[in-house]
């Protein structure tokens, strides 16, 4: 495993990735240590990634605190549960896995700041993902848009394991389809400029539907 050469590798994929699609607004890789332990978190900072996300509120905390004083933007992408909220949420720069309005609620209420949160949509009504189904989150927006905590930075969605190549384009497109419609409403407290999809096998076609967030694992530690 050669963090550094996996590192460049991906980093310039992403980088040609967006400029094909004339992205002017970047992408940001998310390396995803769930798998890893904090020694190697802390190698993937030295050779220059930035943004670390974790699926384990434990497993959070664990390299948060062991990579405390680095230049590292912190993002939670796994699913929270309710009672653990109080633990992570003031730690956390991105919550990638906002699924319910309940808990929206329990994340305003335990912030002491304002939260970046994305929307987690399940546009595939997949049974085994969490996440709003599409006619689930209008009703959702009205009441999140309520709770002066959450700052809805935008949507987050993941593809079906075994998605073919004209599934992924599907539903990418829609996501940010999805995404610009809600923009479009100027909600107060929902900018909406960001799309967190895209993991090691499938983040090329989600930047060329404008995902600015992607969360690789895999392609760093092979």
């Amino acid at each position: 495993m050669d963090l550094a050469k996996n590192k460049a590798k991906i980093f310039k994929s992403v980088e040609e990735a967006a400029e094909a699609e004339n992205n002017t607004q970047g992408v940001n890789v998310i390396a995803v240590t769930k798998y890893v332990e904090a020694e190697v978190a802390h190698q993937l900072v030295e050779v220059g990634v930035r943004h670390i996300g974790e699926n384990r509120v434990d497993k959070f905390l664990e390299k948060y605190h062991a990579l405390a004083g680095q230049p590292v933007t912190w993002h939670l992408i796994g699913s929270l549960q309710r009672r653990k909220v109080k633990d992570v949420i003031n730690l956390v720069d991105y919550f990638h896995a906002l699924d319910s309005v309940k808990l929206a609620k329990e994340i305003n209420k335990r912030a002491d700041h304002s939260i970046n949160c994305f929307l987690q949509v399940n546009l595939s009504e997949e049974p085994s993902k969490h996440g709003f189904l599409k006619n689930e989150i209008e009703e959702a927006l009205l009441e999140i848009a309520e709770l002066p905590n959450i700052n809805l930075v935008g949507l987050m969605t993941m593809a079906p394991l075994k998605a073919s190549q004209a599934e992924l384009e599907a539903l990418f497109d829609e996501t940010y389809r999805l995404k610009e419609d809600i923009k479009a409403k100027n909600i107060k407290n929902m900018p909406m400029t960001d799309l967190s999809m895209g993991m090691s096998g499938d983040y090329l076609v989600a930047i060329k539907h404008g995902a600015t967030f992607v969360r690789i694992g895999t392609a760093f530690f092979q």
